[in-house]
């Protein structure tokens, strides 16, 4: 074959996708006022995807914090600057870390279980069923988890970061012995909450927006066999962590760029 030819027709391929996964999320968009006049199911699928993740995103908080505060502290003992310990802490986990591995996490964990769901119910013709009815899936089963998942993502993020805070409270002050005020003091004197605190929110709103749509995409368009499931909840995982790591860039370069 033509190597011209076969690049001409992957791109054309991978076009036709990237429209294809726009059209759906923008329909996703669409649908979410029908889905907010039942908000019964938006509750039920917070709980269900953001409840059930507390586990991981606790433990995984706490012990990023416990790292965090070691490292920077062997890294600040030669420079004679401990007490910039809890600053260089907050600012890493409210603006970066936070966000970015509780994002990771979701995706994992969240978002896996909702390609499984939808591409199970695809599998079962649950949805074709729904259809038969007059019954949108996409209002009645994809919106609520839409919605559901944007609205856990910063809730997460922020539980991670506090749950790292106090990790690095526990490690600096009560094991390494660094003064407790000044530990807090300088952290509440220099962290800004709208430009630190604020973005780190805005991250991770953006964050659940793209591992909840892409979650919901791979489990609606999977070939509906077991192992185009088992396809899909892997593609989600992938397409999710780049996407979350190449927003991540995007978006801190427009946040922190000017000072």
């Amino acid at each position: 074959m033509n190597p011209l030819r076969w690049l001409g027709r992957r791109a054309l391929a991978l076009l036709r996708s990237f429209g294809h996964a726009a059209g759906f999320f923008l329909d996703l968009v669409v649908h979410i006022p029908a889905a907010l006049r039942r908000f019964s199911l938006v509750v039920a699928q917070i709980h269900a995807i953001g409840n059930l993740s507390l586990v991981i995103i606790l433990a995984s908080g706490l012990a990023v914090g416990f790292v965090l505060a070691l490292q920077m502290y062997y890294a600040l003992v030669p420079y004679g600057a401990t007490e910039s310990l809890g600053l260089i802490v907050n600012l890493s986990l409210v603006r970066e870390l936070g966000p970015v591995v509780a994002a990771l996490l979701f995706a994992g964990r969240a978002g896996t279980s909702l390609t499984a769901e939808i591409g199970l119910m695809k599998a079962g013709e649950q949805l074709a069923a729904m259809e038969m009815m007059a019954v949108d899936p996409r209002s009645r089963v994809l919106a609520p988890r839409f919605i559901g998942g944007i609205l856990s993502m910063p809730l997460l993020a922020g539980l991670f970061s506090a749950v790292g805070i106090l990790g690095a409270y526990v490690v600096a002050v009560r094991m390494i012995g660094l003064d407790e005020g000044n530990f807090w003091g300088l952290m509440q004197a220099r962290v800004d909450v709208w430009r630190d605190v604020g973005n780190g929110i805005v991250k991770s709103f953006v964050f659940g927006v793209v591992c909840t749509a892409v979650a919901l995409y791979q489990g609606y368009e999977t070939e509906a066999t077991p192992e185009g499931v088992a396809y899909a909840t892997t593609r989600t995982v992938v397409i999710s962590s780049l996407g979350v790591l190449g927003m991540d860039f995007v978006l801190t370069a427009l946040m922190f760029s000017t000072p």
